[in-house]
């Protein structure tokens, strides 16, 4: 249990016996002297019932000013009001000067829990609680009530124990007792364990989940008879509490009604704190944002595991299986959330079905951006699911893999990096959203469909580069020439887009490629949008495809979302590649000044074929040299067929290289 350090303070009436009950507690004997004022007093956590340290307060009137009192009222976690059993005046002080003072002290929404002390016990035959009573339920501050004796130690320790118990598992928050129920906030709370807990969301706690419950909170299996137990004692006091041999969501309510009702608030209170919630039945921030360490260049994915467990919550929301999220599962699934997390931007993101509803790609791909562009939002999110309490880990933090630095990657030329940001550039109306919405196999058609207050700025896919699954993240810059940020500089790949029938479309592109790019190592490609309408001369000093060659990168990629199916998506497979492999950019090398892209594979395969030349010509050396001495014409028949095999499957491979160009 984490260690809770608190201040545990006596105010009384004088001669009620309160320093006496301190010291009794302390020493276990009835002290022979005592004085106006015990001294300060903190007791170890390894002594205490519930391992955590307690720091023991006494007032007194005469020693003391308000000033100080006052001081101490506002330090306590609980506060113990001392009375005298056989002295009504101190019963009646209770309420007309102490619980008052108390209250005027403290704020009203985080009352300091109260608890009444009988002392004296020892020296009457009747009981108080007859006359307390009223005044506990009067007062919802005051948690509980004990009788006891410092004279002869009766009920000292239950005493201490009610003061930890007041702090530790407080009823305030969970109970009302006026009402007899559950407060709206604890219900809330319960709520959200119920549906995490339900793994697979039928709406019922079936012996499984109900024994994956109790381990996760208590460390320990119920037994078969006991789960049988547990559901007979709902059966006989609700009737829609069990179904289907499983505890429903009134059952499980119902259960921890009970348990506060008998007193036993510290089950439920372990339940809350192991699902996240602090004493305001609020998840605490320890438990939705833990600490994740993210050095400069370095990017955040989500890692196997964490794509296991969103895969199961998909799942099971999926209900009709579709393998789409309709608006009423992604209600469902974010009813464990105080928010819905998701607007409608989100279905121009990612990729939907003919009805516009979520798939599972597009589903995967809303988590893989948002823990791209906000970690900490993505940590969030998943601790509203329990992704720490399902995989029993020690923190959502254990989903999330941190990329190693971009720098390293360059230089070892590779990557394990899963997710690419490319950056949109263009002028106003060059294509960029069409760009980005075609990317989600969405044509021209579609596109206008979109309201204009749910467009969004982000687009992002799958795509695969040599058989290896890769998230394409695009992202669209406002045009703001002067106003570029580092986010807006901040990729992996830049797209410059300009409209073919726009004749002051490309200069946009080109200002921004030679303010921003020219000296970068970040890889561009410019893209000639709208390409099924005419194309017009551009209003700059090169041409598009000057410009290209001057600054040699890859000539103008055609590009139009105006088509009848779905839009061509070898471009952003392209794109994936330039940003995984910036470093295999080559340069024009041949006299036409083409673009380097269509030549790359032309050149790699060049380069084989010399390699296999000049190994050929090694092996027919080396073995001439070795055996210069022998003269058998047997050697040099061997030789002529190897060096003759060697040949053909030269050429072979040749004539295959230039069959794939």
């Amino acid at each position: 249990m984490q260690s809770i350090f608190f201040c545990f303070s006596c105010f009384c009436t004088a001669k009620v016996g309160k320093t006496s009950l301190i010291m009794s507690l302390v020493s276990e004997e009835f002290p022979d002297e005592v004085p106006l004022r015990a001294e300060e007093i903190t007791i170890p956590a390894d002594v205490t019932p519930e391992r955590v340290p307690t720091h023991i307060v006494d007032y007194s009137e005469a020693e003391q000013s308000d000033e100080q009192l006052y001081q101490e009222i506002s330090k306590a976690n609980v506060i113990c009001i001392v009375y005298s059993v056989n002295n009504k005046k101190s019963i009646e002080k209770v309420t007309s000067h102490w619980i008052p003072l108390i209250n005027d002290r403290t704020d009203k929404d985080s009352r300091v829990p109260l608890i009444l002390v009988g002392n004296k016990s020892d020296l009457v035959e009747h009981s108080s609680m007859e006359t307390i009573l009223p005044i506990m339920n009067q007062y919802q501050d005051i948690e509980t009530c004990v009788e006891c004796s410092a004279k002869n130690l009766k009920n000292i320790s239950e005493l201490f124990y009610y003061a930890q118990k007041a702090v530790l598992h407080p009823t305030g928050p969970l109970y009302c007792p006026e009402e007899k129920e559950m407060k709206s906030s604890c219900i809330k709370a319960l709520t959200r364990i119920f549906k995490v807990s339900d793994l697979d969301n039928d709406g019922i706690l079936n012996d499984n989940e109900l024994n994956f419950f109790q381990r996760t909170c208590f460390n320990t299996p119920l037994a078969p008879q006991a789960l049988e137990d547990v559901k007979n004692v709902v059966r006989r006091n609700m009737t829609d509490g069990v179904k289907d041999n499983g505890l429903t969501l009134k059952g499980f309510l119902f259960l921890h009604t009970l348990f506060i009702q008998r007193g036993r608030h510290e089950t439920t209170w372990t339940v809350l704190r192991r699902f996240g919630y602090d004493d305001d039945l609020e998840l605490t921030q320890e438990y939705l944002f833990p600490l994740i360490k993210i050095p400069p260049d370095c990017t955040t994915e989500l890692n196997h595991n964490a794509y296991l467990f969103l895969q199961s919550v998909f799942d099971k929301h999926d209900k009709d299986r579709d393998c789409a999220l309709s608006p009423e599962e992604v209600k469902d699934l974010f009813k464990v959330f105080p928010y819905m997390p998701w607007g409608p931007d989100v279905n121009n993101t990612v990729c939907t079905n003919d009805q516009g509803w979520i798939t599972y790609q597009g589903y995967l791909s809303q988590w893989t951006l948002t823990t791209y562009l906000d970690v900490q939002r993505s940590l969030e999110y998943l601790g509203y699911l329990g992704y720490s309490i399902i995989y029993e880990q020690e923190s959502q933090a254990a989903a999330i893999t941190v990329t190693r630095n971009k720098r390293i990657d360059l230089q070892k030329k590779q990557t394990q990096r899963s997710v690419f940001r490319c950056n949109i550039l263009g002028a106003r109306g060059s294509g960029k959203s069409g760009f980005l919405q075609a990317f989600l196999g969405r044509n021209l058609q579609r596109q206008r469909k979109i309201r204009e207050d749910h467009k969004s700025f982000y687009a992002i896919s799958t795509t695969y580069v040599y058989g290896q699954e890769k998230y394409l993240l695009l992202h669209e810059v406002m045009p703001d020439f002067d106003f570029l940020s580092e986010a807006d500089l901040a990729c992996d790949v830049v797209c410059l887009v300009y409209d073919v029938n726009n004749p002051s479309s490309f200069e946009y592109c080109a200002r921004v490629y030679k303010q921003y790019f020219i000296d970068s190592k970040t890889p561009c490609m410019l893209i000639a949008a709208k390409s099924d309408l005419h194309e017009v001369r551009q209003q700059y000093s090169l041409s598009p495809l000057e410009f290209c060659r001057k600054h040699k990168f890859h000539p103008p990629q055609p590009f139009t979302c105006n088509t009848t199916d779905a839009p061509n998506k070898d471009i952003y497979t392209r794109l994936t590649t330039m940003a995984m492999y910036p470093h295999t950019r080559l340069r024009c090398m041949c006299a036409c000044n083409r673009c380097t892209y269509c030549l790359c594979q032309k050149i790699l395969k060049l380069e084989l074929l010399r390699s296999i030349k000049a190994q050929l010509h090694r092996v027919v050396f080396n073995r001439h040299m070795a055996q210069a001495d022998l003269k058998n014409s047997t050697f040099w028949l061997r030789a002529s067929v190897g060096a003759t095999v060697f040949a053909v499957l030269g050429f072979a491979m040749y004539r295959a290289l230039l069959k794939q160009r």
